[in-house]
C-alpha cells in the first residue's frame, strides 16, 4: 500500500468519525455544550505548562528556519497566551445558545404556522496556518453551534496545535459529549489536506484561515463549499470634517499595533481639504514608529521632508502585513468610495468624520464586511465585536460575511405546524 493511499484512508476514517459525532451533537442540549466548553477551558489551564513547552519548540524551530515578523508574531502564544485562549473558550460557553430557536414566525392565510429553526451545519474542516489559538477558538465555536470539527494546522505550529487539541479532547472526554467531536490531523504531509478536501460525503464546510495562497489552493481543490477570505486590504478615509487632533492616534493604532494581521490598515485616503494640515502630523508619527510610506504625487509633495516613495498601481491593492502604508489624497467622499470599490478586498474600511451625512453615505455605499466610523480598523475582530471568538472572517457573502462566530456556523430549516392541513 502506498503512503498516499494510507493517508487517504486515514482521513476518510477521521471524516466518518466526525460525522458520527455530529449526529450525537445535534441531539445535545445547550447546557451539555456549555458544560463541555467549560471543561475544555479548565483542561487548557491544567495543561498550560505542556502547551507553553510545545509552543517554545515551535518558536525555536521557526527562528532557526528564518521565520520572522508577522508569521512569528502569530505563532507566539505569549506570556499569558494559555489564559487568553482558555478565557475565550469560557466566553463562548456563556454565549446564548444559537440552536433550536424558531425565527421569523408567521401564520399563513390557511392557518399554517411557519417558522425557521437554527440547526448545526454538521462537520466543519478548519485548515489554517501559524496561529495555534485557532485550534481552541475553532473547536469552541463549532461545539457551541453543535458541529463536529476537523482541525488541520500548519507545520510551523505542529507541537502547539497537538498540545492544545490534546487538552481540549481531554476536557471533552470528561463530559457527556463525544471526544471525536474534536479531531486534529497530526500528519504534516500535504496529501492529508488534498484528501480532506475530497470528503464531501462527510464534511459540510471548509474554512481556510491563512495567507492568500493557502485560501486559493483550498478553493481550487475542494469538492466541499469553502468560506473565503483572500486578503485584507483595509482602508481608512479621513474626511474633511474629521477631528484632526484625533486622526494620527487612530491611524497609528490601525497600522502599527499589529501590522501583520488582516485588519491592519494598508491604505490611507485623505480628503484634499485637510491633507496639508493632517498629513504632516500623520507622517511624523508614523515615521517615528518605523513605518515606510508610499504616496501619490500630492502626498509626496506634502510630505517632502519625509522619505516617501512613489505609490504604484500595485500599492493600492497590496496587503503589506508589515510596517508599510500607502497614502492617497482624494478630492471627495465619492472619490474615496470609488477607490475602495476599485481596490478593496471587502474586508474592513473606516471613515473618520464629524459629519453624520458623510458617515451615513460611507456606510451605505461601501460594501465591505465591516464598516467603522471614528474607530480603528483593528476592531474588526470577533472578540471585539461581541462574538467571544471568531472562526474566521468571510469576505464572500455566502453564507456569512465578516467575522464569524457560533451563529454563523448554523443554517436554518423550515418548521411548519398544521392542524391536519392538506394542500388543494
Amino acid at each position: 500500500m502506498n503512503h498516499s493511499k494510507e493517508i487517504a484512508e486515514m482521513i476518510a476514517k477521521v471524516a466518518q468519525e466526525a460525522r458520527r459525532a455530529a449526529r450525537l451533537l445535534v441531539r445535545s442540549s445547550a447546557e451539555e455544550r456549555s458544560a463541555s466548553l467549560r471543561a475544555m477551558a479548565r483542561e487548557l489551564l491544567n495543561q498550560q505548562e505542556s502547551i507553553i513547552k510545545a509552543n517554545s519548540i515551535d518558536l525555536k524551530a521557526a527562528e532557526e528556519n528564518g521565520i520572522s515578523g508577522a508569521m512569528l508574531n502569530r505563532l507566539d502564544l505569549g506570556k499569558d497566551g494559555i489564559e487568553k485562549i482558555a478565557s475565550a473558550v469560557t466566553e463562548v460557553s456563556e454565549q446564548p445558545d444559537p440552536l433550536d430557536s424558531i425565527e421569523d414566525k408567521q401564520v399563513r392565510p390557511n392557518g399554517l404556522e411557519v417558522g425557521r429553526m437554527r440547526i448545526p451545519l454538521g462537520v466543519i474542516a478548519m485548515i489554517y496556518e501559524s496561529r495555534p489559538n485557532v485550534t481552541s477558538d475553532a473547536a469552541a465555536l463549532c461545539l457551541r453551534a453543535g458541529n463536529a470539527v476537523i482541525l488541520r494546522g500548519g507545520s510551523e505550529a505542529f507541537h502547539s496545535n497537538q498540545a492544545i487539541a490534546e487538552a481540549l479532547r481531554e476536557g471533552l472526554s470528561k463530559t457527556s459529549l463525544p471526544k471525536s467531536a474534536i479531531q486534529l490531523i497530526t500528519t504534516p504531509n500535504r496529501d492529508a489536506v488534498d484528501a480532506l478536501l475530497q470528503q464531501e460525503e462527510w464534511i459540510d464546510l471548509v474554512i481556510p484561515r491563512g495567507g492568500e495562497s493557502l485560501i486559493r489552493a483550498v478553493t481550487e481543490k475542494s469538492r466541499i463549499p469553502v468560506i473565503q477570505h483572500y486578503k485584507g486590504v483595509c482602508h481608512i478615509f479621513v474626511d474633511k470634517s474629521a477631528s484632526i487632533e484625533r486622526v494620527p492616534e487612530i491611524i497609528s493604532n490601525a497600522k502599527v499595533q499589529r501590522p501583520g494581521v488582516c485588519n491592519a490598515l494598508e491604505t490611507l485616503l485623505v480628503h484634499s481639504n485637510v491633507a496639508e494640515t493632517v498629513l504632516p502630523k500623520i507622517g511624523s508619527q508614523l515615521t517615528d514608529e518605523g513605518v515606510s510610506i508610499r504616496g501619490c504625487t500630492k502626498t509626496q509633495k506634502i510630505l517632502e521632508e519625509f522619505d516617501v516613495a512613489p505609490a504604484t498601481e500595485d500599492d493600492w491593492q497590496a496587503e503589506y502585513l508589515d510596517l508599510t502604508l500607502a497614502i492617497r489624497v482624494v478630492t471627495s467622499l465619492e472619490d474615496a468610495i470609488s477607490h475602495i470599490a476599485d481596490y478593496g478586498s471587502s474586508h474592513t474600511e473606516a471613515i473618520l468624520t464629524e459629519d453624520e451625512d458623510s458617515a451615513a453615505k460611507f456606510i451605505s455605499a461601501v460594501q465591505s464586511s465591516t464598516i467603522l466610523v471614528n474607530a480603528s480598523t483593528r476592531f474588526a475582530d470577533g472578540g471585539e465585536l461581541g462574538l467571544g471568538a471568531e472562526i474566521g472572517i468571510s469576505t464572500s457573502k455566502l453564507h456569512a460575511f465578516g467575522p464569524m462566530g457560533a451563529k454563523d456556523l448554523t443554517t436554518r430549516k423550515f418548521v411548519v405546524y398544521g392542524e391536519h392541513h392538506i394542500r388543494t
